[in-house]
Order: C-alpha cells, then sequence, then structure tokens
C-alpha cells in the first residue's frame, strides 16, 4: 500500500484501488504532483478494512481479483457518509461502468487514460464534494442556531415562514405587533439573516414551511 497521507487535513485525500501495481505508482505520482495527496490499496479488500470515508474521493477499478469494484462500490452504500466514487474500466468494461453509475459513482475513466482528463474529472468531483460539505456544514450551523431560539421565537419565525404580518402573528399569537417586530428582529439577529427574503429563504432550509404552499400546488 502506498501512503502519502498529509499531516494536514485541508488538502484532499485521494484512495487508488487496483491491483495494477505500475498504475497504482503511476497514479500516486501524478495526483501528487497536482497538490493531491494518495493512499493507493491493491485490492478491494484492502480498502474496505482501511477507513474508507477518510477519504475525499475513490478512484476504484472495476475489474479486480477478490472483491470487483461493483462489490466494493456495493459495500461503500452502506457507509453513512460515501465518498465519491470515479471507476477505472478496462478494454470491454464500459457496460460494468455504466452499472456503476446507475448505482451510485459520479464517473468513470477507460483506460488507457489522459492523464489531464484524470486530473480535470477529479478535481471537478473534489470541488463538488467540498461544495456539498460547506453547505451540509452551513445547514448544521443553521440548525443550531435555530434550535437555540426561544419557544416563543421559533413560533414566530415559523409565522413569519408562512408569509402573515406581523400584525396578522399578533392577533394569532396574542401579542403586539411592536412585540413581534422586536422579536423578528432578534430572530434574524440570531440566524444571520440580512432580510425578510432572506429570513423566508432560511425558513424554507429549516424545512419549516414547504417551497410553495398547498393551495398553490398545480392541479392534476
Amino acid at each position: 500500500m502506498i501512503d502519502s497521507n498529509p499531516s494536514t487535513s485541508t488538502i484532499p485525500h485521494v484512495a487508488i484501488v487496483d491491483d495494477d501495481d505500475d498504475l497504482r505508482e503511476s497514479l500516486s505520482w501524478l495526483l501528487d504532483s497536482v497538490g493531491l495527496h494518495t493512499r493507493a490499496y491493491a485490492s478491494g479488500d484492502a480498502f474496505l478494512d482501511d477507513d474508507p470515508q477518510q477519504h475525499d474521493a475513490i478512484l476504484l477499478d472495476v475489474r479486480m481479483p477478490g472483491l470487483s469494484g461493483l462489490q466494493v462500490q456495493q459495500r461503500l452504500q452502506g457507509l453513512d457518509a460515501c465518498p465519491p466514487v470515479i471507476m477505472i474500466t478496462g478494454h470491454g468494461d464500459v457496460a460494468m461502468a455504466v452499472s456503476a453509475l446507475k448505482a451510485g459513482a459520479v464517473d468513470f475513466i477507460e483506460k488507457p487514460f489522459n492523464q489531464q482528463q484524470m486530473i480535470d474529472i477529479l478535481q471537478q468531483v473534489l470541488a463538488e464534494q467540498r461544495e456539498r460539505a460547506d453547505r451540509q456544514q452551513r445547514l448544521a450551523s443553521l440548525h443550531q442556531r435555530y434550535a437555540a431560539l426561544r419557544p416563543r421565537e421559533q413560533d414566530i419565525l415559523k409565522e413569519v415562514a408562512c408569509g402573515f404580518t406581523s400584525r396578522e402573528i399578533a392577533e394569532h399569537l396574542a401579542l403586539s405587533a411592536k412585540t413581534v417586530e422586536v422579536y423578528r428582529q432578534r430572530i434574524m439577529k440570531a440566524l444571520g439573516a440580512t432580510s425578510l427574503a432572506h429570513l423566508i429563504r432560511l425558513s424554507v432550509a429549516l424545512e419549516l414551511v414547504d417551497i410553495l404552499p398547498d393551495h398553490e400546488l398545480p392541479r392534476d
């Protein structure tokens, strides 16, 4: 197993799973040369025995002795968070690669592959993975801030998200309109909303309200 594991977690980690020694070596060199860090495995079993979730992306050969790439992919589907998988296929393995795509792989690359094509595809996948991770982190932070609101503030936010005015909310909750406005300003500050429209978008992200209310959904 070739390991060029970095001391910092900010650099993407890429797993290379292939039984071809020369290919593992050349891929490790190629990806290291563009600033990525790699860990290479000679078999699917060796890869699964390690921690697959430590990687940001996986380059997985379709056809290997022991567990095939498709079998490894099936095992990965049982993880809470599976890194994106790019299948590496040999001649005649395209049908298997298509099956892998249907099972959740993000792309496949045929051997012999163009080095720049490999780098471009992998970097695009890593960029999309970072974007997803950032989005999940922002959503988790938003949920924490929402949970920290007082029950009355949560009630008012739900009313605001449904499109009710401060006066209507005051009537619903037996408050004064001025009190509702004070609460709303506190809520916006707590959630980091810069405008009422922004607050509504955050409410949708929190699933406090549907994107389209039932009465606005199209009828059959």
